[in-house]
């Protein structure tokens, strides 16, 4: 029986065998330690479908496919295919699709996924270049995703764990504590991967909350990027810039009851859908 991919001698025989070297452009780092990957794996709640991004020559898959009815892993890198034909030929449950998660029918997979499956959760070891444009669109996604479990970059993700006031506190801050419980779960080091990263990890959960504010939605979110866009300036100079001319600033903060010179990041999540409504009310 073949050592687990994620074994260092078997990565390393199978980037040799293929003479891959990892892309930078991908943001490609080989996980190498079976025991994360298993502990990923396992706090997934991947029981019946579970998306994947970015499998890499299988290392997470494999650990997904032993405790899933169904994986479905997006990959960009077509060299990767006869990569994964061949590390994962012992899994029936495992389909690779050649595209962009970000250019993906999002919704039209989960749906599909749920009627065939029952569940889907997402789970996958984010390239760090793609963890925001990834995680934005999750969020935004109409069909539910109950469990989305990710590995990103450390500083990433204090930032989802951030709470107002805090330097590490934005958009994706705000995002996530509408719309899920956040868990950090476990820090994963540089040494884990190959080649190595100049930074750590760590491996973050989100789960739906089950009362979701009625002002999420896409708009919504665009506007609270929106009160980020230039974080050292007050949150009524970023509105300048988000509304149009038209639109009188200091008449909509002062029905939300907000301080023209507060900045965004000292502001609540009640407080973005308060001004959002006004805003929204006049438009």
């Amino acid at each position: 029986m073949n050592k687990p991919i994620a074994a260092p001698s078997r990565t390393g025989e199978i980037l040799n065998q293929y003479g891959l070297r990892a892309k930078k452009g991908f943001g490609q780092n080989f996980l190498i330690d079976v025991s994360v990957v298993s502990r990923i794996a396992e706090n997934a709640h991947c029981e019946g479908a579970v998306i994947e991004v970015g499998p890499g020559i299988g290392s997470l898959s494999e650990q997904l496919a032993l405790r899933s009815r169904h994986v479905r892993s997006y990959e960009v890198d077509e060299r990767l295919l006869p990569v994964l034909a061949d590390t994962l030929s012992a899994y029936d449950n495992v389909e690779i699709i050649l595209q962009d998660i970000l250019e993906a029918d999002l919704a039209a997979s989960v749906k599909e996924l749920k009627e065939k499956y029952g569940t889907v959760s997402l789970c996958a070891n984010l390239p760090y270049y793609i963890t925001t444009p990834v995680l934005f669109r999750l969020f935004e996604c109409p069909e539910t995703i109950e469990w989305i479990t990710v590995m990103v970059q450390k500083e990433v993700a204090e930032r989802f764990a951030a709470g107002p006031g805090n330097k590490e506190y934005g958009a994706l801050s705000v995002e996530a504590s509408l719309l899920y419980e956040v868990k950090k779960l476990f820090n994963v080091p540089r040494t884990c991967f190959s080649p190595a990263p100049n930074v750590d990890s760590a491996v973050i959960q989100f789960h739906r909350r089950e009362l979701i504010p009625a002002a999420q939605t896409s708009e919504f979110f665009a506007f609270v990027r929106g009160c980020f866009v230039q974080r050292r300036k007050t949150l009524y100079n970023n509105l300048k810039s988000y509304f149009t001319e038209n639109e009188d600033i200091a008449a909509i903060l002062e029905e939300a009851g907000i301080d023209p010179g507060v900045r965004a990041q000292n502001m609540d999540a009640q407080q973005f859908i308060a001004l959002y409504e006004v805003w929204r009310k006049q438009k």
